[in-house]
């Protein structure tokens, strides 16, 4: 007989049913915490960004969004509920400091609550110190595109894996998805700040990658136990047709979008081809700060949603291709799962020194509502989970050492400049009422992870 578990299960035998593999779900704080005034938190540049005409879907903004702040009982008993081994989550840069970098107490007792509360429920904290809220008063002094706030990121990483480390945290994260911080932020607008200059986008990613670098020696003093890396969204790139062109325009996808982040972390310098991509947007970069860059990290942390197929578009130019006849979710995104695992195995032929993997963000936005027996059943959802995770299996079948799988996400939140209204959760959100109902993907979740550890 047909168990819920099977709707999503990895295949019999896959290593990921393995005790030791660490099953997760995700979140971030600006998308679910909401209280953005309360408690001494100052404005982040999303804040900014979303009271500013035009550039979020209907105006929308996180000042409430699933009010997790004040929900966190209900949200800790909903993960484990769940039975999940861990919960990856951000901590809200403004809500810590104040302008002259000194601690807000208020802010970090907020996180030592929650650490608490996951601790007594026997689930693992995955804990980002960066998830794209910049406090606004750097951003004023540059943000990004100014060096100094690499450093002020260090002070910041200093401070929290002193306050809350000590056995409450697994691993740290010092960025989420540097690509999006960087391109999205400074390079083509779509996120906050808001600035749209390739050259803009180049030099913040430097900058964020330094200050990657900077933070890693404090947080393993603060934190000797604990794992520590960073997380990198990647996608892979498919020539449209079999051709040099092509796959040459394949290639510089995979450079922007992959080895920008990749290779400064992995070896030590920038891909050549970044720069027949961007032509005359090198960045400035100091005496020694390539060694900063690439100092040793205990894992890397990937998010994967879908591929990108290229054709050429001239010399050093690429154009994307749309097959309007496969599968997408309400992103768009073509739903590819053969692509995890041609990209993880890619990886580890690329670098000598890949270090251990953690799916840190795999999941689909889908246009979820609560039938009338109040049940969600998001049958994409659990479709598009049971065939990625069955990738994952494959790869690491073939030798690729990946250690934990994290959905995103744990609930219904604020899809950045999309507002409300892409759904990527395992709990539906009524945003009016707050009401959290679990959808069947989740039920069929815990329901695994309960026959896994044989309860």
């Amino acid at each position: 007989m047909t168990s819920l578990a099977d709707l999503i299960a990895p295949p019999a035998g896959s290593p990921m049913r393995h005790p030791g593999f660490v099953f997760g779900a995700g979140t971030s704080s600006y998308q679910i915490e909401g209280a953005a005034r309360e408690d001494g938190r100052l404005e982040s540049i999303w804040d900014r960004f979303c009271a500013t005409p035009g550039k979020v879907l209907r105006g929308e903004n996180g000042d409430i969004a699933c009010d997790h702040y004040h929900r966190l009982d209900e949200d800790l008993d909903m993960l484990k509920r769940l039975g999940v081994d861990a919960y990856r989550f951000s901590i809200a840069w403004p809500r810590v400091m104040n302008e002259v970098g000194q601690p807000n107490e208020r802010g970090i007792a907020f996180y030592k609550r929650l650490l608490d509360g996951m601790a007594q429920r026997g689930i693992s904290a995955y804990v980002t110190l960066y998830h794209w809220d910049l406090p606004q008063h750097l951003e004023d002094k540059g943000g990004w595109l100014n060096r100094e706030t690499a450093y002020r990121f260090a002070d910041y990483a200093d401070l929290m894996t002193r306050r809350l480390g000590g056995g409450r945290v697994t691993a740290w994260a010092t960025h989420n998805e540097p690509w999006c911080s960087a391109y999205l932020g400074y390079g083509n607008g779509h996120h906050a700040p808001g600035r749209e200059q390739p050259r803009w986008g180049v030099q913040a990613m430097h900058h964020l990658l330094l200050g990657h670098g900077l933070a890693l020696p404090a947080m393993r003093a603060n934190d000797p136990k604990a794992q520590h890396g960073i997380v990198a969204n990647c996608a892979p790139g498919y020539a449209h047709a079999d051709t040099a062109a092509d796959r040459d325009a394949a290639l510089l996808f995979e450079t922007y979008q992959n080895r920008w982040v990749l290779d400064p972390l992995l070896k030590g310098e920038y891909p050549a081809d970044l720069w027949r991509y961007w032509k005359g947007c090198e960045p400035l970069v100091l005496s020694g700060d390539m060694d900063i860059i690439q100092r040793p990290i205990d894992y890397l942390g990937i998010n994967y949603y879908s591929r990108a197929v290229l054709r050429s578009a001239g010399p050093d130019t690429i154009d994307w291709v749309r097959d309007p006849a496969v599968e997408r979710t309400t992103m768009d995104w073509e739903v590819y799962p053969q692509g995890l695992q041609d990209m993880l195995e890619a990886f580890k032929a690329e670098y000598a020194n890949l270090p251990p993997i953690f799916i840190t963000e795999n999941g689909m936005s889908s246009a979820d509502t609560v039938d009338g027996d109040s049940s969600v059943d998001d049958q994409q959802r659990q479709s598009y989970l049971k065939r990625h995770f069955a990738a994952c299996s494959r790869a690491m079948d073939n030798g690729v050492d990946v250690r934990g799988y994290f959905v995103w996400s744990l609930m219904d939140n604020f899809e950045w400049a999309f507002g409300y209204e892409r759904r990527f959760g395992l709990v539906h959100v009524d945003f009016e009422t707050q009401k959290r109902t679990l959808k069947r993907s989740a039920l069929a979740y815990a329901d695994f992870l309960r026959e896994r550890a044989g309860r």
